[in-house]
């Protein structure tokens, strides 16, 4: 017997699909949105107008008082720099190591060694390197006094140096694991095993087959993550007040300091300070893109001349050297973390302390009590709602056969590629002149901003390359859409979301500005407390916070890998995926 029809149903049916149909718009919605609204909620002030405080007209003022400002030169130019040379370095130890033990044992453990590294914060790993570099550090103590003669630190400024020097040594330790798993994702879309062998059966050397084949394509799949590099190095905070240097520091730092002061009327600099910064990131970035386009007419010119670079062993052992560095910079930072949160009487040059002792730990745990739930709650939100955002637009795209256009993606990685302090700033300015609580709520929905394109990212490629037999099958069977999604395709992509979590809880655990600026300093977590340690002289309390941090980072990637072989542990292919 057939069944009646019904109107209704029918209408809500074809009101899902529409809803669904444009999720992705949603989706990128939730991104760019935020980021045009801070950037509206940031020009208005730096051009006077700020009715909060008075500003009813619009007035050059915030601008000039900016430029008359003493150290806005040496502070723009400390952005270039620390920025240019981060990406700069970063970029050439990605290319060269790929290049020269791609397809290697070596290579190998190096991917492996990407998620412990990835989880890492970057406060955590500069705190890290600070310990390590110091005139105190590890690296002192373990050549002293035998190779230095030092019996006591030397006064020597290494960690806050003027030039940004160790503010860049830590920056890169964090964006060569970064830029690697970019690169590595984008191997498995350019042949590059069966071009390089091409090249070296025409008489190229390993090394310079990989970068004449090779990396044009590779370079074309990582520029916009090459981008947000070099947008993130030139306007980051958290590692600026750690290891940057202060008198005066990097522009976004100083406006971070702006508008924390208690004097309401520096609202107007800091504003117009976050719009230069946001104009040096775009010049910057606009350079950048000019100098690819050189270089690339140089590297065709120069293959053009047949050169086949066979001797590259020199070439190859210190890209080596090169991809180890940062890599043990964050693993010793780390142990020397440990250490000190452990150190009783600690005197120099011993290497080690004389005792270890949980005192530390056991005065402070009430102190991390509070912070790591906070922590914990905004990161779980925030994932959350990015997954549930991501598996829809994904899922969207399969039923409807729509594409992420080249455009799309861009906004995609808009929070990236805009520094966070041109748009956090506006966007706290317009809380404050809505009213709005700057609570968890508010700090969450800042945290999606830049959780989001990363759980996109990282789950997209798994998603997308589902084997689609299996919802035939399914279908075949009589299982809607619905049941095949929740039932079959979701249970087989356990491994990839959970790392996809696992990457966005790292991130929200990470964000230091977002907090600070949207919560209005009232929302305390782990990074926010850790990096307002830095102003004080005790490593042990550091110690403890930056580990602490390190672990709510690191737990979730420890999950990803062992709930997917626990669940699935009769089913040894599902293990893998």
């Amino acid at each position: 017997m057939e069944r009646p029809f019904r109107s209704g149903s029918v209408t809500r049916l074809h009101q899902d699909r529409s809803l669904l149909r444009h999720a992705p718009l949603v989706m990128l919605g939730a991104m760019f949105i935020p980021v045009m609204a801070g950037l509206a909620g940031t020009f208005l002030p730096a051009i006077g107008y700020f009715p909060a405080l008075g500003g009813d007209s619009l007035s050059p003022g915030p601008i000039l008082d900016l430029v008359r400002w003493p150290g806005f030169f040496k502070a723009g130019a400390l952005s270039i720099t620390t920025g240019v040379g981060v990406t700069l370095l970063s970029l050439a130890i990605v290319i060269l190591f790929t290049a020269a033990w791609q397809g290697t044992r070596l290579f190998s453990a190096a991917e492996r060694l990407l998620s412990p590294l990835l989880s890492v914060p970057h406060a955590a790993a500069a705190f890290g390197v600070a310990f390590l570099l110091a005139p105190s550090g590890w690296l002192a103590r373990v050549m002293s006094p035998w190779a230095t003669g030092w019996t006591t630190p030397p006064d020597v400024l290494i960690p806050q140096d003027p030039w940004g020097l160790t503010m860049m040594a830590g920056l890169v330790a964090k964006e060569v694991p970064f830029l690697l798993l970019m690169t590595i994702a984008a191997l498995g879309q350019t042949e590059s095993i069966k071009s390089r062998t091409i090249a070296q059966s025409l008489g190229y050397g390993r090394t310079w087959a990989w970068m004449t084949v090779v990396l044009p394509r590779v370079y074309e799949q990582i520029r916009l993550p090459v981008y947000a590099v070099l947008a993130y190095a030139m306007s980051v905070v958290d590692v600026a007040i750690i290891l940057g240097p202060n008198a005066p520091g990097t522009l976004s730092a100083q406006v971070v300091s702006w508008m924390s002061d208690a004097d309401l009327a520096l609202r107007y600099r800091a504003s117009a300070g976050a719009l230069a910064q946001l104009g040096l990131v775009g010049g910057t970035l606009i350079l950048w893109r000019l100098m690819e386009l050189s270089v690339g007419c140089a590297a065709r010119r120069w293959a053009y001349l047949g050169r086949r670079m066979q001797r590259d062993r020199v070439l190859r052992h210190a890209a080596l050297l090169g991809a180890a560095a940062p890599i043990l910079a964050v693993l010793i930072g780390l142990a020397s973390l440990l250490v000190w949160s452990f150190a009783g009487f600690w005197s120099y040059p011993d290497v080690l302390p004389l005792s270890f002792t949980w005192t530390t730990w056991l005065r402070h745990a009430s102190d991390l009590r509070d912070p790591i739930m906070e922590t914990v709650r905004i990161g779980a939100m925030a994932v959350g709602i990015s997954l549930a955002l991501t598996i829809i637009t994904l899922e969207a795209e399969q039923r409807f056969n729509l594409k992420l256009t080249t455009r799309r993606l861009g906004l995609l990685y808009a929070p990236l590629l805009v520094p966070q302090v041109a748009f956090l700033v506006g966007l706290q300015t317009l809380a404050l002149e809505s009213g709005l609580d700057a609570g968890t709520a508010a700090v969450t929905v800042a945290h999606i901003v830049f959780v989001l394109p990363y759980v996109f990212l990282s789950i997209a490629g798994p998603y997308r390359a589902w084997d689609a037999r299996y919802a035939t099958i399914s279908a075949a069977m009589g299982a809607g859409t619905q049941r095949t999604l929740w039932k079959i395709r979701l249970p087989m992509l356990l491994g990839p979301l959970l790392v996809a979590a696992a990457i966005g809880f790292a991130v929200s655990v990470g964000q230091y500005l977002p907090t600070l600026l949207v919560g209005a300093g009232r929302v305390q977590t782990l990074t926010t407390e850790a990096v307002a340690l830095a102003s004080g002289g005790d490593r042990r309390v550091i110690g403890v916070f930056a580990l602490t941090q390190t672990l709510a980072a690191a737990v979730p990637f420890m999950a990803a890998i062992a709930l997917p072989r626990f669940f699935w542990r009769n089913r040894r292919a599902l293990q893998h995926r």
